[in-house]
């Protein structure tokens, strides 16, 4: 059977400092050299996954920002992109304008992605922007009005305190054409995400789009969060790592070693040898 293995980032394959350990990456390019397919399921973009990958020998499609695009590696292009309708950007627009929220939009000119804000003067997202700009390169343009850019729109991005991440929620949730993920950011105590994106984007939708194009009989999963139930809901077998949330853990197929503790990479390794 052709077998997919396909893993969530951050709180699962990365440790607790958003790295991928020695450990992990050794394991993985062992398995990926003798034949195992290995892929990953993120909420992050292109640039930042495969800067954080890049250590690791990746030659699997992959499934970014929550299912909006699919990257070929080997054709190294995106084979699948989801984008907002006028109608749904502008909806969002009105959400953000009406609760006085801020965030981030992204958008393809030219088959580049471009990061939008309107302003950062919420410290997390200030924060956010500048270790992405200094760690991944990544391209931000300040403009005053979302909906005048020139772009195909695919996702937006929020990241706030709880009340303020359900201020803006409460605007968009009855929105048709929207899809969103709420949840808690693994790297802080305070702070949540709510992203915004096509209704035909999914980390679900991507896994099938994966299992359709490419020929895959049997997928596996892995995850931590609550935006990974999706990812569940479309493979095969599912597993949480230890750290994971309770609403996760109910819906795996088992409970593996934490992020901490390599706990995908030894799963992998136990598989490949027969155990």
């Amino acid at each position: 059977m052709k077998t997919l293995y396909i893993s969530d980032l951050d709180g699962t394959l990365l440790n607790n400092k958003a790295e991928l350990s020695e450990c992990t990456t050794k394991t993985l390019n062992q398995l990926i050299a003798g034949g195992m397919k290995f892929s990953i399921a993120t909420a992050r973009t292109g640039a930042t996954a495969l800067k954080l990958m890049k250590e690791v020998n990746l030659n699997q499609p992959l499934v970014l920002m929550n299912g909006v695009l699919v990257y070929d590696m080997e054709e190294e292009r995106f084979v699948k992109k989801e984008t907002l309708s006028n109608a749904a950007r502008q909806s969002i627009n009105k959400a953000i304008l009406d609760t006085g929220q801020t965030g981030l939009m992204y958008g393809f000119s030219n088959d580049e992605m471009t990061t939008y804000y309107r302003h950062l003067d919420i410290k997390p997202l200030r924060e956010f922007v500048e270790e992405r700009k200094q760690k991944f390169n990544k391209k931000f343009i300040k403009t005053e009005d979302f909906v005048a850019v020139d772009a195909e729109i695919i996702y937006f991005c929020f990241l706030n305190t709880y009340e303020n991440i359900k201020l803006i929620h409460n605007e968009i949730k009855n929105l048709k054409e929207i899809r969103f993920e709420m949840y808690k950011d693994f790297y802080s105590d305070d702070l949540w995400y709510l992203e915004l994106f096509s209704l035909n984007a999914s980390k679900y939708n991507g896994v099938m789009y994966l299992r359709k194009r490419y020929g895959y009989d049997r997928i596996i999963g892995f995850g931590d969060n609550l935006n990974d139930i999706p990812l569940f809901e479309a493979c095969d077998e599912a597993y949480a790592v230890s750290n994971a949330k309770p609403e996760l853990k109910a819906k795996a197929t088992a409970i593996i070693g934490a992020n901490e503790e390599d706990g995908v990479a030894m799963w992998l390794r136990q598989v490949s040898q027969g155990h």
